[in-house]
């Protein structure tokens, strides 16, 4: 049975991990665009070198570039009996651009005091509580819309992202 399922969450919410865990458990692949760049930079074509000069210079890979690259690696062999989108598309601009006709949208909820906890507790250098703020209040207005449109479609499920990582998965699970 063919899966497609997208895992969609802020920062912190645990998503790449929970992803992962259903990854394995379904026996199909996660699919993260941080990946699919920091793998393709080590090729040798004119699209790793655009990449590669693009993350080097700390930007983002622009929507339309992004579209492509994910299209190309959802039809590898690996991806004939589903996949599961870790954080992408995150607004409804990159649907437009590439929709794979998701079966599932699996969001994490999780509030924001939580998120905010988590984030801090990582004590990287730029995640001060300013920034953090900062790069949630956009994604959830960018993403917001998108979660709409798929609510409208009925295929939106709403996960609480608070708990032990293996009851979260088991909620998961059961969503599908």
């Amino acid at each position: 049975m063919m899966r497609r399922i997208l895992l969609i969450g802020p920062q912190g919410s645990g998503k790449s991990t929970q992803a992962d865990l259903l990854s394995q458990f379904l026996n199909i692949p996660k699919i993260s665009t941080g990946d699919i760049f920091r793998d393709l930079s080590k090729e040798n074509s004119e699209q790793a070198a655009k990449v590669k000069e693009i993350l080097d210079q700390g930007r983002l890979v622009d929507d339309t570039l992004t579209a492509t690259i994910v299209k190309n690696r959802l039809q590898e062999t690996d991806c004939q009996n589903g996949f599961i989108m870790d954080g992408y598309p995150r607004n409804i601009h990159q649907v437009q651009l590439f929709d794979p006709g998701f079966q599932k949208i699996i969001y994490l909820k999780t509030p924001k005091e939580e998120l905010l906890k988590r984030l801090m507790a990582r004590g990287r250098a730029d995640d001060t509580r300013e920034a953090i703020n900062t790069r949630l209040d956009l994604y959830f207005s960018q993403t917001q819309p998108l979660l709409d449109y798929y609510k409208n479609q009925g295929i939106l499920v709403e996960v609480s992202g608070i708990g032990d990582v293996s009851q979260i998965q088991n909620e998961i699970k059961k969503s599908i």
